[in-house]
C-alpha cells in the first residue's frame, strides 16, 4: 500500500516509516498538513497516518478537509499523543477510521494499519469477480462482457482489474503506473494512456453497460458505475 505520514517529529517519522515499510508499504512522510494536503491534489495514498499537533495545518484540519473535499476519502489514523477522552470522540467524529495513542508498539502499529485497510479494502480471493455484466476471471486472467469474452493482454487486464475494484475512487497516474509497472519504471507517460485507451475500448466502458472510465485533468483516472 502507499501511506502518508503526517509528522513532524523526524525520529519518530522515521521510526513509523520504517516500521510500515519492513511491512511492504510504501510510505511519503510530511511534516505539515498543508504539504500533504498539496499531496492529495496529486497523488493517490491507500491510507493516511496522522498526527494532530502540527505545523501549520494540523493532523485534524487536514482530516476534515480530506473528509469535506474528496469524493472517496482514504482510511485514516490519528496517531497522537493527545489521550484525552475528548479529543479521542473528536477524532474519531472527525472522521478518523482509529486513533492511537502514542507511543505506540511497531507490532501493534502494523496490525492497526492492517486492520483500517481490511475494512476499507476487502479482500479478492482468486476466482470470478463480477462488476454488472462484467466478469473477472483472476486465476486466468480473462474477462468478459455479457459473457462473451474480452482479448486483453496482461497488463491490460490487470489494469482493468484495478479500475473495477477501485470503482469512484480517483487514481492518480504514478499510483496506477506504479501499481502495473512498479517504482520508477523506465518507461514513457504515454504507454499508460495508451493502456488506458485500450482498456475502455475492448471493455466498452459507455454508459449502455453501465460504467465510464472519466480523466481526472492533471491527476488520474476514475471509474464510475453508472445507476439506470
Amino acid at each position: 500500500m502507499r501511506i502518508a505520514i503526517l509528522e513532524d517529529d523526524v525520529a519518530l517519522a522515521g521510526l513509523v516509516e520504517t516500521t510500515l515499510a519492513e511491512a511492504g508499504h510504501v510510505c511519503e512522510v510530511f511534516g505539515d498538513g498543508q504539504l500533504l494536503i498539496r499531496a492529495l491534489h496529486r497523488h493517490t495514498y491507500d491510507v493516511l497516518i496522522l498526527d494532530w499537533n502540527v505545523p501549520g495545518v494540523s493532523g485534524l484540519e487536514t482530516l476534515k478537509w480530506m473528509r469535506a473535499n474528496l469524493d472517496v476519502p482514504p482510511p485514516s489514523l490519528m496517531l497522537t499523543s493527545r489521550s484525552a477522552e475528548e479529543d479521542i470522540v473528536e477524532g474519531l467524529s472527525a472522521g478518523a477510521d482509529d486513533y492511537v495513542v502514542k507511543p505506540v508498539a511497531p507490532a501493534v502499529l502494523k496490525a492497526r494499519v492492517t486492520a483500517v485497510a481490511r475494512r476499507a479494502y476487502p479482500e479478492h480471493h482468486p476466482g470470478l469477480e463480477m462488476y454488472g455484466p462484467y466478469t473477472f476471471d483472476t486465476r486466468a486472467e480473462t474477462a468478459a462482457l455479457s459473457g462473451a469474452a474480452i482479448s486483453l493482454t496482461a497488463k491490460e487486464f490487470a489494469l482493468a482489474l484495478l479500475m473495477f475494484r477501485n470503482l469512484h475512487r480517483a487514481l492518480s497516474r504514478a499510483y496506477i503506473f506504479e501499481a502495473l509497472w512498479g517504482r520508477n519504471p523506465d518507461l514513457p507517460t504515454r504507454t499508460l494512456d495508451a493502456h488506458i485507451s485500450n482498456v475502455r475500448t475492448k471493455l466498452n466502458l459507455r454508459p449502455d453497460n453501465g460504467f465510464k472510465l472519466v480523466p481526472i485533468y492533471a491527476y488520474g483516472y476514475r471509474l464510475e458505475a453508472l445507476t439506470v
